[in-house]
């Protein structure tokens, strides 16, 4: 499926995916990478190691740093799909290295289920769910 790039790199894993917005900055612990809002439909879910499929971020704009924090952790998204970026997730995809799409054609972003196998190309904007 063909998105908008936003952060360059290519990245492959396990779709982990909400359908609500997430906030970096207290919503998901940067030590550990689990989401701790214990209304957020990710709860007590790890995104380490995932590509993280939701439809924008929320909150503060420190959720820029959060992000980079996650990275320097070990504890960050292999990639990241939006539905529509905003501009704290794409920062912090962008400073932390993490490839990022939005906007996929076809209304590819609800196709993507969890735990499907996602290849993530931020040069080309360019997702494919393997499985």
């Amino acid at each position: 499926m063909k998105g908008r790039a936003i952060s360059k790199g290519k990245a492959e894993g396990e779709a982990l995916v909400s359908r609500e917005a997430i906030s970096f900055l207290g919503e998901v612990d940067t030590k550990t990478g689990v989401v701790v809002n214990p209304k957020h439909p990710l709860f007590n879910k790890c995104i380490a190691d995932k590509v993280l499929v939701f439809p924008r971020g929320r909150g503060s704009t420190v959720g820029s740093y959060a992000l980079y924090q996650l990275r320097k952790n070990g504890k960050a998204p292999k990639a990241i799909i939006n539905e529509e970026a905003e501009i704290i997730v794409a920062v912090g995809a962008i400073i932390s290295e993490i490839p990022m799409v939005d906007k996929l054609e076809k209304k590819g972003f609800k196709l993507i289920k969890n735990g499907s196998k996602v290849l993530v190309d931020g040069n080309k904007g360019v997702v494919e769910v393997m499985k």
